[in-house]
């Protein structure tokens, strides 16, 4: 029985949202990027969360087993999963040797030595696209692009599927040239099946004032729905030509 520990954010239930099918999702604390946009700034510190096991997180996990029939499984969030590489890793093992699918939702940051080891036991990648080149990466995450570009390449050469997820944030980038150019970025990427729009939200502003950080977007509204659907079309069209 693995004795190595990692720090659980939360744990989601019946969630439908990451991956397909029914699944459990597990939010690993941890992340080095700080995104302008972020919505859980209290999972940024690893052990904001609380304290697992390998085998004590698989115990809940495998109560929801009869859950996962019809393609579900358990996806792998944050935080950023890859921040705790070791048991991520670990927690990835013991679900697919007893049958379980597994997504990794990232960003892919984290220690590029871990992975190629890790996409052995991943079988759908969630990639959240942050930024189209490197200016506007570091403008919204304060760091640069070069771990997640390695990662993508980790991706393709491991041949994983890949769902590609990108959030708008009014004025920002919600534009039309900004859409032509991430569907750009997307058309060299390999093996990706699924594109979708994040509208950006104000559902984690309460969560700054809460742990004394300034809000970078304070008084920025949510993205109207209307703009969204306009800007997921504009990109399905432009991936199509």
């Amino acid at each position: 029985m693995s004795q190595s520990r990692g720090f659980v954010s939360k744990i989601e239930t019946f969630a439908t949202a990451d991956g397909p099918g029914v699944r459990t999702v597990i939010f690993l604390s941890g992340c080095t990027l700080r995104c302008v946009y972020c919505h859980n700034p209290d999972m940024w510190e690893e052990k904001a969360g609380t304290s697992y096991s390998v085998d004590e997180l698989m115990k809940v996990i495998r109560r929801m087993k009869p859950y996962f029939k019809d393609g579900g499984g358990v996806s792998f969030c944050g935080g950023e999963p890859l921040f705790q590489s070791k048991f991520l890793l670990e927690m990835l093992k013991a679900c697919k040797a007893e049958g379980i699918h597994t997504v990794l939702d990232t960003a892919g940051v984290g220690q590029v030595s871990s992975f190629d080891e890790i996409l052995k036991y991943v079988d759908l990648v969630l990639f959240d696209i942050k930024g189209i080149d490197e200016c506007d990466y570091e403008r919204l995450t304060q760091v640069k692009p070069s771990t997640a570009l390695e990662f993508i390449k980790a991706c393709e050469k491991a041949f994983k599927p890949m769902w590609i997820r990108h959030v708008i944030v009014p004025q920002m980038n919600d534009t039309v040239d900004h859409i032509l150019a991430l569907a750009e970025v997307i058309k060299n990427m390999a093996n990706v099946e699924k594109v979708e729009l994040l509208g950006f939200h104000t559902m984690g502003q309460s969560k700054y004032s809460t742990i004394r950080i300034k809000d970078p977007l304070e008084g920025v509204q949510g993205l109207d729905r209307s703009v969204l659907d306009y800007l997921q079309e504009t990109l399905i069209q432009a991936l199509a030509r």
